[in-house]
């Protein structure tokens, strides 16, 4: 019997016992269907992941330089020991323009925003019912923080070095700190009122996400000050700095050379340094992803395991069924190894019609999923589905081992004999 007669015969068999044929699939279906949805749901979690994070702009690094030890100034007030590292810091950093793109510090301001009736102190917004308004974030920053958070005006300018340099009392909005306090109208212009004190408008900066992924995140929802602006409405000493590099190469190097810069700087007896590149974030939640899909891979794969046993159980009931046949064809000269690849090929084609009907229902999870929980369209990549289909062929032939070589074991004298 050549390879082309056993699909002939492994067909029959199929098609002539279909339900039963559907039920012996059904665990094979359900696994690879549960298999591709998770893997393709975590992969389209970890692109929309990795879209926020490339918003807020990549190959940048966070520094922190603080102080643990307080002392009373002039005014009776707590400040924080030692100098202010900024200027030497900045100062390093532009020593060094093959490597960076821009430096900027990054220090909350608590200031209350006022425009005619609308004030930040009233905004509220509801976690649950995803509606109202929050309050923009507030910062002190300088002319470089677009550069390194992948900003861009929209109308309007951006924060200048003069801006810095002569105390100016003005803001840049985002986009959306913008609608809540103007609406649609053009803010450029108009004078915020933050403290009491008046900051007129300069620019508004498009908008990094859309949507619903904006509004659950909040990314645009800030207002940017000059960190002059700092000896007007207060705060305590601003520690906390990003560096853009140019790339990810340079990344690396300009975060060796600010920690031996930091190093020489900080005076260990009154404060540290920390010096962390964002893309450890992604790359620690590149592997959380993995170890999720890995653990939620595995509770599927037991339905393939099921699967795989439900195969061999009808498998050996179909040597039973046909051990009269099997005795027949080795009395008329069949080999063992054909009586093998006959039941192999049976148990594969099983678990192959399992596999495509389980790719087809996990794609249209796949399509599903993506649309409700992230608003975009999966679909599992041409290696996932390659692999689920050449997996389940595998779990045949796998599971189909032992009741081929059953059957080929059977002698034909005592096989003739069975009813």
């Amino acid at each position: 019997m050549n390879i082309r007669q056993a699909v002939k015969m492994a067909w029959k068999s199929i098609i002539g016992k279909k339900g039963r044929s559907m039920l012996t699939m059904l665990g094979v279906i359900i696994g690879i269907a549960a298999v591709m949805t998770i893997v393709s749901v975590m992969s389209g979690y970890a692109a929309k992941t990795m879209e926020q994070f490339s918003a807020m702009g990549s190959n940048k690094i966070t520094i922190n330089v603080y102080s643990y030890v307080y002392t009373e100034d002039e005014n009776g007030n707590m400040v924080p020991a030692g100098k202010d590292y900024f200027p030497d810091l900045y100062a390093y950093c532009k020593s060094i323009p093959q490597y960076i793109v821009g430096i900027t510090p990054e220090a909350y301001a608590s200031v209350n925003v006022v425009y005619g009736t609308k004030n930040s102190a009233n905004f509220q917004w509801d976690w649950e019912t995803q509606t109202g308004q929050r309050a923009p974030t507030v910062y002190y920053v300088s002319n470089q923080y677009s550069a390194c958070n992948n900003l861009t005006i929209t109308q309007g300018r951006d924060l200048g070095e003069l801006d810095i340099e002569r105390y100016n009392q003005v803001c840049v909005l985002g986009s959306q700190a913008a609608e809540a306090f103007f609406d649609s109208a053009n803010p450029v212009g108009k004078v915020l009122q933050l403290n009491g004190q008046n900051f007129e408008v300069v620019g508004v900066y498009a908008p990094r996400l859309t949507g619903s992924d904006a509004q659950s995140s909040f990314i645009d929802n800030f207002i940017l000050l000059p960190y002059t602006a700092q000896r007007l409405l207060g705060g305590e000493r601003i520690e906390s700095f990003i560096v853009k590099a140019k790339d990810g190469v340079s990344t690396t190097e300009v975060a060796t050379r600010i920690r031996g810069f930091l190093k020489g700087l900080v005076d260990p007896a009154t404060g540290d340094s920390y010096v962390s590149p964002d893309d450890r974030w992604q790359q620690s939640m590149n592997e959380q992803m993995g170890m999720i899909s890995l653990v939620l891979g595995g509770i599927a794969a037991i339905s393939l395991l099921v699967g795989g046993i439900g195969i061999m159980n009808i498998m050996l009931v179909t040597v039973t069924e046909r051990t009269r046949e099997i005795g027949i064809r080795r009395a008329i000269g069949a080999q063992r190894s054909s009586i093998v690849t006959q039941f192999l090929i049976e148990a594969a084609m099983l678990c192959g019609i399992g596999g495509i009907i389980g790719i087809l229902i996990g794609t249209l999870g796949c399509y599903i999923a993506g649309n409700l929980l992230f608003q975009m369209t999966i679909y599992p990549s041409a290696s996932v589905t390659a692999g689920a289909l050449g997996f389940s062929v595998l779990l045949g032939l796998i599971f189909g081992s032992y009741p081929a070589i059953k059957a080929a074991k059977l002698q034909p004298v005592e096989a003739l004999r069975a009813e």
